[in-house]
């Protein structure tokens, strides 16, 4: 009779991935072993211990656990002894050593980790969503991002979309273009949502001669670095600005990346605030 799968249960007050990842990997050291793995999440009562240890001591099962309140790492201590039931801390012995070393007790609050997590994955889904929508593509899912961008070639639009990308934004940016249309969705959003970037004719007129010299591209570039044609982009531009007066304008002249960015993270906060604050007035019936 072919021997039982042996099984490894993992008990975490959070997802489990981290207990589940470390034992997998040392899993690696016994291959001839044949083993599977259980895993319990947001473990955070006694009774959810009992009933876990009750299943572990009849099969002879392995526990492993990364419970970060002490009580609870305490409790299942005792449970492991009184019910011959081997048992993994992998976080009691590093949350020891590092209270030990900045001379300080942890927080002890459970899930903290996965709240890591999700804020990194949203980051990742944001910066996937930006590189989707560079440089106008896909116009029909405008209504989904954060932040549109909108201005002529050369006005940083790309890096600053991935910049407040990181930032967890989800953002458009969407060129401005002499002859063709602006998306219709562009006008059906919020229009809050959507921001103008500008710059001062000499700069970009500096920067795209700059790039053509870079890409060797001088005597094929039509009109395209030169001062009139510049001006005249520059103007339409305004122009478009001026008729969309709910649409803010940054002018990214000599500006570094990070301070254009500063500065429109700041004036999404007051908005988002101003929002909450108007939400709050109107629930309490208030008036100014």
């Amino acid at each position: 009779m072919a021997p039982s799968k042996l099984k490894i249960i993992i008990i975490s007050d959070g997802t489990g991935e981290t207990a589940t990842a470390l034992s997998r990997a040392a899993m690696k050291q016994f291959s001839d072993k044949d083993v599977y793995f259980t895993r319990y999440k947001n473990v955070r009562t006694r009774e959810q211990i009992d009933a876990i240890f009750t299943e572990a001591a009849i099969h002879h099962d392995m526990i492993v656990h990364t419970i970060v309140t002490p009580d609870l790492r305490e409790y299942i201590s005792d449970l492991a002894r009184t019910k011959h039931v081997r048992a993994l801390d992998m976080i009691g012995p590093a949350l020891t050593a590092f209270s030990n070393y900045f001379e300080q007790e942890p927080k002890a609050e459970p899930g903290l980790l996965h709240a890591v997590n999700d804020e990194y994955f949203g980051r990742v889904a944001a910066m996937e969503f930006t590189l989707n929508h560079d440089d106008g593509r896909n116009p029909d899912s405008l209504h989904l991002a954060d932040v549109i961008l909108v201005g002529i070639s050369r006005t940083s639009k790309t890096p600053l979309s991935l910049f407040l990308s990181m930032n967890g934004l989800k953002v458009v940016n969407v060129p401005l273009v002499q002859g063709t249309a602006l998306p219709k969705n562009l006008f059906l959003v919020d229009q809050r949502k959507i921001i103008g970037l500008t710059i001062d004719p000499e700069a970009l007129l500096e920067i795209r001669r700059n790039r053509l010299s870079r890409l060797g591209a001088q005597d094929h570039a039509g009109d395209y670095a030169t001062q009139s044609k510049v001006m005249e982009e520059l103007e339409w531009a305004n122009n478009i600005f001026k008729e969309n007066k709910r649409w803010p304008v940054f002018n990214v002249t000599d500006k570094a990346l990070e301070e254009v960015a500063a500065d429109i993270l700041k004036l999404l906060n007051m908005r988002k605030n101003n929002i909450f604050k108007q939400k709050s007035t109107e629930e309490s019936g208030e008036t100014e």
